[in-house]
């Protein structure tokens, strides 16, 4: 991840060195040779996809389109990490203030994942009061084991999060008995979004409430309440608040849609985004800068 942009763009490979720094590991090697467990580590993705998304930017100013593009932009928004590079590029936290946060916030997550096994899975086919039907038939299956959707993605797509026993038992009955079309555990540190992730939330406001945060230039909406804010106490509430509730993407989405976005860019590793906006609607704009 991310080789071919810092070979080509001396600014976004000058990213990388200054969050190395901040780190104390060299971010780049382990995005380009790995070992791939510890990339896929939540302390180590969460920095490794906030800066190649930043980097990305970097190379957009490159070229007089991609300046015009990263002009025009007027609102912006980021699935949960992904807030705090919406935030940066918004100008209310700096770059190094962010790769702190985000280090905090990896290292607080994996933490807590660790003191108590956890898990997620994607189930794919149903809408979201099915999914919700599932977590409610798998928690009571599993002698009231907690799951919940964690990412309200798009209709057909939601991430559900929970204990391992409950999150064993969405995926043995969603199928048979909700007729979903799969159920694909994931493979993150454990149940992201959930109350799991209490004791992160709590490490994380205390290293936001020593964080400056300015007034974003452009409305940044919060994964939380799909709100934008300005002010920085309730920034740094909702940043907390994030952690132990679901990501409301697809309520941003069609809220943007419905107050008349044109355009949307998505910036960063892969092109997960922009399938989803495709899920959401078919007729919506949405291009790819990725890494």
């Amino acid at each position: 991840m991310a080789k071919e942009l810092c070979d080509e763009c001396p600014a976004a490979k000058a990213l990388f060195d200054q969050a190395s720094e901040i780190l104390g590991y060299d971010l780049l090697d382990v995005c380009v040779n790995g070992p791939a467990e510890k990339l896929n580590s939540t302390e180590v993705s969460q920095p490794a996809i906030y800066v190649s998304s930043l980097a990305a930017l970097e190379k957009m100013k490159t070229t007089d389109e991609g300046k015009a593009l990263i002009d025009s932009v007027d609102v912006c928004a980021g699935l949960s990490l992904g807030e705090y590079t919406a935030l940066t590029f918004a100008g209310a936290i700096t770059f190094e203030d962010g790769v702190k946060l985000v280090k905090l916030r990896g290292e607080s997550m994996q933490a807590a994942a660790d003191a108590t096994p956890s898990g997620m899975a994607s189930v794919i086919g149903l809408s979201a009061d099915k999914v919700e039907g599932v977590c409610a038939k798998a928690s009571a299956d599993s002698g009231g084991e907690p799951v919940q959707i964690a990412n309200y993605l798009c209709n057909g797509n939601y991430a559900v999060s929970g204990s391992i026993p409950a999150i064993d038992k969405v995926a043995e009955i969603a199928k048979p008995e909700f007729k979903a079309r799969m159920v694909v555990k994931l493979a993150v540190a454990g149940a992201f979004h959930t109350d799991f992730m209490a004791p992160a939330a709590e490490a994380l406001t205390a290293g936001l409430k020593d964080t400056p945060i300015s007034a974003p230039k452009i409305p940044v909406i919060s994964n939380v309440d799909v709100e934008a804010h300005g002010d920085a106490d309730t920034i740094r509430a909702t940043l907390a608040k994030q952690l132990t509730s679901p990501v409301q993407w697809e309520k941003t989405m069609t809220t943007l849609l419905e107050k008349g976005l044109e355009a949307s860019t998505e910036v960063g590793p892969g092109k997960v985004i922009s399938g989803i906006m495709k899920r959401i609607d078919k007729a919506a704009a949405c291009d790819n800068f990725t890494v």
